[in-house]
């Protein structure tokens, strides 16, 4: 079979807080959708300044371990030159550096491969803007 890419978005809202949302049964639902089986890879990607994509476990504490060290490394305080918004809001925009905006993940006979304990979290600290897209591909 050719190879073949195909893609979608979708909405979700983060919230007024600081959030880390699992969307991995988004991304199994699209891979569902149109991976028939294949091989490939799947790229999540969030097309935001201020928002990232991890791959970590969740439900344990460490999706909340990884706000709470953000949050130590890029405190919402004045210290950043980009001050637009809420108080510290120039952190935000520093966080895809430290989260990428994206991962490419393998499918395996169109299922997503992931470890025992891993998810697919988009990472959000900007308080001031609660709607997120996210961008999913996959080239089989």
């Amino acid at each position: 079979m050719a190879d073949t890419f195909l893609t979608r978005t979708f909405d979700l809202t983060t919230g007024s807080q600081e959030a880390a949302v699992d969307i991995t049964e988004r991304c199994a639902a699209f891979l569902g959708e149109v991976a028939a089986g294949r091989d490939g890879l799947l790229n999540v990607f969030v097309p935001h300044a201020t928002a990232g994509i991890a791959v970590i476990e969740t439900g344990a504490g460490s999706d909340d371990d990884l706000l709470a060290a953000l949050r130590e490394l890029l405190p919402a305080d004045d210290r950043w030159r980009h001050r637009h918004g809420s108080p510290g809001h120039g952190r935000d925009h520093v966080l895809p550096a430290l989260v990428p905006p994206h991962a490419t993940l393998p499918v395996v006979a169109g299922r997503l491969v992931l470890g025992t304990w891993q998810s697919v979290v988009l990472v959000d600290t900007n308080r001031d803007n609660p709607r997120r897209t996210v961008r999913l591909s996959f080239l089989g």
